[in-house]
């Protein structure tokens, strides 16, 4: 895994000189990851005007599934062309099952991060902070260290 994403933040580096591009639409994949478990899975996201876009991912590990959506503001960073920052959030559905016993959480994750497009190749990478406030069955529980990366084929 830790050989996927140095690959994965290696290739970005060496395409960082080449202008980037807006995009309308990315599939690829997302990682939810920092103190805890980290979760893997399928991850799309849509702008519906320039600035705004919705974001799912249904993203797997530690015998949990996380169905997550956002929604995300954008802005330019002016002088690096296809660099952009965003803010947001939204809900998200944890279900954990391992040895006879399963929970069902609810969470709250705003978000901030960047987002970047390849100019010339269909490729974006983002990267965010998404702390998470957690409601489960019993109690309320806060993780300021989670973080997301998505690596999307763009269309």
């Amino acid at each position: 895994m830790k050989k996927l994403l140095l690959t994965l933040f290696a290739s970005a580096a060496l395409f960082t000189a080449v202008q980037a591009q807006d995009y309308k639409n990315g599939l690829g994949l997302g990682l939810d990851f920092g103190n805890g478990a980290t979760l893997v899975g399928p991850s799309f996201k849509h702008f519906f005007t320039a600035k705004d876009a919705g974001q799912a991912e249904v993203v797997f590990g530690n015998h949990t599934t996380a169905i997550n959506v956002f929604y995300q503001y954008h802005g330019d960073i002016s002088g690096a062309s296809g660099l952009k920052w965003f803010v947001g959030g939204g809900p998200s559905l944890h279900f954990f099952d391992y040895a006879g016993f399963s929970n069902t959480t609810f969470a709250l994750k705003p978000m901030a991060g960047l987002d970047f497009k390849i100019s010339g190749a269909p490729i974006a990478f983002a990267f965010d902070w998404r702390p998470s406030i957690f409601f489960g069955d019993s109690d309320t529980d806060f993780e300021a260290g989670r973080f997301g990366l998505g690596f999307r084929y763009t269309f």
